[in-house]
């Protein structure tokens, strides 16, 4: 008997109890589509942290005055009260360390931007001219403040699209004057729209000024609190962080043993603890689902098991006319593995579409793989093959004899 007329005999066996194929399939159509949906739901989180960790820059360092842990005390924000980082040692850095490429001051404050008849609070950041590029974040309208500006502290500020929207709405916001601490500062552009940051802040409710402007006409200190750094490749982000923290330690003139007064971090260090982290979940949502797959093939072996038995006789008689016990057991095998597939290619597509509909309903970023279908369709034959061998071997070993006397 060949294979072709071994599915059709499997394909009418199944015909003649549609209901309990398509009850025993149930379990597979939901095992399947909870695994493609979960793995989305996790691949798709995956994917938004990675996208926002690399909005905020591939190859970026974040240098900090001040040490991570000092005697027991956790720092490293800037704030600590020391002046422990200087725009000499980021000129330094810019200039010694050979994978750095680009290196900008950044002075936090917060004030309340005025103009005639709005007003906005928001963070203000001092810059230098090379955070654009050292943050990948063009501007959508104007110009970035160039290094003349930087050189002579110049009352110009760029705004995200949050401010712009909120001080003129309906209008262009490039060329209007905005009052901060009584002091004019043109708008000369505005940022593109950045969205939230890994922390859920609105990344465009943020305003760039010259440090120096920061320095001497808001907060009338030198103080650095942190740096941007950006390195000449993703590679190099680790290379760069040793060169840094060595070239800080000699002008710091920090003994050997000595704590640091200062920290790099590497965000592709962050990246990668964000992606551990994302994976790990994405497994244990899949795994999750995976169970009812489990249950689904242990339905399958049930029927089977069911099938064989009703079936006795007729296996008997198939035996005593010349059916090898191979072709019995290849047949109860194929039928397992037709209702595990079945099932699989009707989970799958239920699967896809859930993932499509759950970002529009709930919101969650998701992301199906070809990857997670292709391991659907392999992990349901598999399903069929494994729980459906033992009652296809229990129906091949009948004796001919005694399944035809059976009643």
């Amino acid at each position: 008997m060949n294979l072709l007329m071994i599915i059709r005999i499997a394909f009418r066996a199944l015909a003649r109890n549609k209901t309990r194929a398509a009850l025993t399939m149930l379990g597979i159509i939901i095992g399947v589509s909870a695994v493609i949906v979960m793995v989305s739901i996790g691949q798709g989180a995956q994917a938004s942290v990675q996208a926002q960790i690399a909005s905020m820059g591939t190859n970026l360092l974040f240098v900090t005055a001040g040490a991570q842990n000092v005697g027991g005390v956790r720092s490293g924000t800037g704030d600590n009260g020391t002046n422990t980082l200087t725009v000499d040692d980021l000129d330094a850095i810019k200039r010694e360390v050979p994978s750095v490429s680009l290196v900008s001051p950044v002075i936090n404050t917060r004030a309340q931007l005025v103009v005639p008849d709005q007003n906005w609070n928001t963070s203000i950041q001092g810059v230098s001219e090379d955070l654009p590029d050292i943050r990948k974040w063009p501007v959508a309208d104007g110009a970035f403040f160039t290094s003349s500006d930087v050189r002579s502290a110049a009352r110009v500020i760029v705004v995200g699209q949050t401010i712009a929207d909120n001080l003129f709405p309906g209008q262009d916001a490039v060329g209007q004057t905005v009052r901060i601490s009584n002091l004019p500062f043109q708008i000369v552009g505005v940022m593109a729209r950045k969205g939230q940051d890994p922390q859920g802040r609105d990344q465009d409710d943020t305003a760039f000024a010259p440090y120096t402007s920061v320095q001497k006409k808001l907060l009338g200190n030198t103080r650095v609190q942190i740096a941007y750094v950006s390195a000449v490749s993703q590679d190099a982000t680790y290379t760069a962080q040793q060169q840094i923290s060595d070239l800080l330690r000699q002008r710091h003139k920090l003994a050997p043993g000595a704590p640091d007064d200062f920290t790099v971090r590497n965000m592709t260090d962050i990246a990668e603890a964000a992606n551990e982290t994302n994976s790990i979940m994405t497994i244990l949502l899949g795994s999750i689902a995976g169970v009812s797959l489990l249950v689904g093939g242990i339905g399958i072996m049930n029927i089977m098991l069911v099938s064989v038995t009703e079936r006795t006789r007729e296996i008997g008689i198939r035996m005593a006319i010349g059916a090898r016990s191979s072709a019995v057991r290849s047949q109860f095998l194929i039928e397992s593995v037709v209702l595990s597939l079945t099932g699989g290619f009707i989970g799958i597509m239920l699967g896809v579409f859930a993932s499509v509909v759950v970002p529009s309903m709930l919101g969650w970023p998701t992301l199906v793989s070809t990857a997670s279908i292709a391991g659907s369709v392999v992990f349901s034959a598999a399903v069929g093959i494994f729980f459906g061998y033992y009652p296809a071997r229990k129906a091949a070993a009948l004796d001919p004899i005694d399944a035809l006397r059976y009643e």
